[in-house]
């Protein structure tokens, strides 16, 4: 019988350069450097090295997860939180990595889109009654509703000198060629202005003189390109950075209009993305709520 009978049945695999004893004999060890990537048949680490092998392993069974990969959410939005919807935009994918893919429109729009089986995974309002409807529809997420900040109707002009004194007096002068207002059947600040003005008892004398946008987005526009003289816009807009001539306002005081109460909903689209989860809440964190706040909308940390 040979004086020495090899072995080499299998290859563990470890580390390179793992210093290894290889048995090459029944009868004796011979220590051996592994090859390049592996150790030899019926191969050991060497105490030293196998120590150094456990750490490595207990250290990585230690480190976090592999991030869930980033998503994308679509997201249906109000025109009158366009801006501030692109700040936090912004610090969502900084802290998520996630993305959001925005629409922008009259809510009444955006409605009937999502009606209509628009792929959107979000729904951010400018009034209460439309996410509401989409919940009762079976087109919305139950108990994903929620309040993430009130709108403040204003009468703006961009001439500082237009907008002062008795605001109701310089509406019924009517010395104005036109008034912008959004459409009051698909924006609610075009709704509030509506009530603001039959409350004063003007709806009927100034319909003439009334242009009147798709959305809030476009009657701001109406004013700030001089295409009418002042018009009910919504605080936000008129406090925007963008905004390079704030003008005069009054702000129209609560009680003259239903509260322009804006509400979120998680669509049924978007019930199995966790992103889109991710969104509602981070829109409810306290430096979301600064932000929006920030841009003239009045918030509730409740």
């Amino acid at each position: 019988m040979a004086e020495s009978i090899s072995f080499t049945i299998l290859r563990w695999r470890f580390m390179k350069s793992l210093y290894c004893f290889e048995i090459d004999d029944v009868s004796r060890y011979k220590p051996s450097r592994g090859d390049d990537s592996v150790c030899s048949a019926f191969a050991f680490p060497r105490p030293a090295h196998m120590f150094r092998l456990i750490i490595l392993m207990a250290l990585l069974a230690g480190l976090p997860a592999k991030a869930a990969p980033a998503d994308t959410v679509a997201v249906a939005v109000a025109a009158n939180f366009t801006e501030v919807m692109e700040a936090l935009s912004e610090g969502f994918k900084e802290r998520t990595g996630h993305s959001l893919r925005i629409s922008f429109g009259s809510t009444g729009k955006l409605y009937a889109q999502i009606a209509n089986g628009a792929p959107f995974d979000v729904f951010l309002a400018a009034d209460q009654a439309r996410p509401l409807r989409l919940e009762k529809e079976g087109l919305a997420v139950p108990g994903t509703r929620f309040t993430y900040a009130e709108g403040v109707l204003v009468l703006w002009s961009p001439d500082k000198t237009v907008v002062t004194g008795q605001p109701k007096k310089l509406l019924e002068s009517a010395e104005f060629r036109h008034l912008a207002i959004a459409n009051p059947d698909l924006a609610p600040y075009g709704r509030a202005a509506y009530e603001t003005l039959k409350g004063l008892g003007l709806w009927s004398s100034l319909a003439p003189k009334l242009v009147r946008g798709q959305n809030i987005g476009q009657a701001f526009q109406f004013v700030a390109t001089g295409n009418a003289e002042l018009g009910f816009v919504a605080l936000s807009q008129v406090m925007s950075p963008r905004n390079t001539a704030p003008g005069s306002r009054w702000e129209v005081p609560s009680p003259q209009h239903g509260p322009i109460q804006q509400d979120a909903v998680l669509l049924k689209r978007g019930d199995d993305n966790a992103a889109a989860r991710a969104f509602l809440r981070f829109l409810r964190s306290p430096d979301s709520l600064r932000i929006i706040h920030a841009f003239g909308y009045r918030v509730s940390a409740d």
